[in-house]
C-alpha cells in the first residue's frame, strides 16, 4: 500500500462531506495514515463513470432516503472494481441488506460516525495491507518476491507445486500443506488435495465446479464441496 491512501467521498450534502473529511483527518493524526481525498457531490457521476475511481483504494458512498441511486452506483463500482472497499454511509438503516448485495465492506450510520469510523478504518486498512503482503519463495526458477493478491491459484503436479501468478508460473518443491499454512489469513481456500485458490479470483462455485475469473475451471470433490461453498459465501459476505 502507498503511504497515502487514495479515498473518494461521494455525498450530495456538502456538510456531510465536511464531517467525513474531518473524521478522516482525526484518524490520520492519531494513526499516522495519510489520505488523499477526492470529493464527489453526485452519485450519478460515479455510477455512470466508474473510471473516475481508477487508482482509488477506498470509497465512502452516501445512500440517501430514496436509496436506489446509491445502490445502483455501488453496483456499477463493484462490477468495475471487484475488490475496491466500499463503505456505505447513510442515515437510513433500511438499506443494510442492499449493502450486502453489492458486497459493501461496511455500512455506517451517519448518527454515530464518530463512534464507528475508527474501527471501520482499522479493519479496512488491515485488509488492504493483507492484499499488499509480499511473499518470498525459493522457486525452482530462483528466489522471487510476489504479492499475495497476484497469486491466482496453486496446483500440485509431479511432486512440485505450481504457482499461477498472472501470466507467469513458478514451481517449488514444497508440500501444499506447508504453503497453505504460510498463506493462512490471506484469503486462500483449499478446494482439493491438490489445489489452493485465491478467493478474490473465484467467479462462482456450482455443481462441484469452481470457475475462476480467468475462465479456468477446477473440480471440487463432493466431500469438500459443502465446506468450500460455505467458506466462499462467508468470504463474499453472504
Amino acid at each position: 500500500m502507498n503511504d497515502e491512501l487514495r479515498v473518494a467521498i461521494c455525498d450530495d450534502c456538502e456538510g456531510d462531506r465536511i464531517i467525513l473529511r474531518r473524521l478522516l483527518g482525526d484518524y490520520s493524526r492519531k494513526s499516522g495514515q495519510q489520505f488523499r481525498i477526492t470529493e464527489y457531490a453526485s452519485r450519478e457521476q460515479l455510477g455512470n463513470n466508474p473510471d473516475e475511481l481508477k487508482g482509488c483504494e477506498l470509497v465512502f458512498l452516501d445512500i440517501n432516503k430514496k436509496g436506489a441511486d446509491g445502490i445502483k452506483a455501488a453496483g456499477a463500482i463493484r462490477e468495475k472494481y471487484p475488490d475496491l472497499p466500499i463503505v456505505l454511509v447513510t442515515a437510513y438503516m433500511d438499506y443494510a441488506l442492499e449493502g450486502y448485495k453489492v458486497r459493501a465492506s461496511r455500512f455506517l450510520l451517519k448518527d454515530n460516525l464518530e463512534q464507528t469510523i475508527e474501527e471501520c478504518l482499522d479493519d479496512i486498512l488491515k485488509e488492504i495491507r493483507k492484499k499488499d503482503r509480499i511473499l518470498q519463495f525459493s522457486f525452482v526458477e530462483g528466489k522471487k518476491s510476489i504479492k499475495a493478491d497476484e497469486v491466482v491459484y496453486i496446483e500440485t503436479a509431479r511432486h512440485k507445486n505450481i504457482f499461477y501468478v498472472g501470466e507467469q508460473t513458478y514451481s517449488i518443491y514444497k508440500k501444499l500443506d506447508e504453503i497453505e499454512e504460510e498463506l493462512k489469513g490471506l484469503d486462500f481456500l483449499r478446494i482439493h488435495q491438490s489445489f489452493l485458490v485465491n478467493m478474490h479470483y473465484i467467479e462462482k462455485i456450482s455443481s462441484y465446479v469452481l470457475r475462476l475469473k480467468t475462465g479456468k475451471e477446477l473440480s471440487v470433490p463432493k466431500a469438500r464441496y459443502p465446506e468450500v461453498k460455505r467458506q466462499f459465501l462467508v468470504f463474499k459476505g453472504e
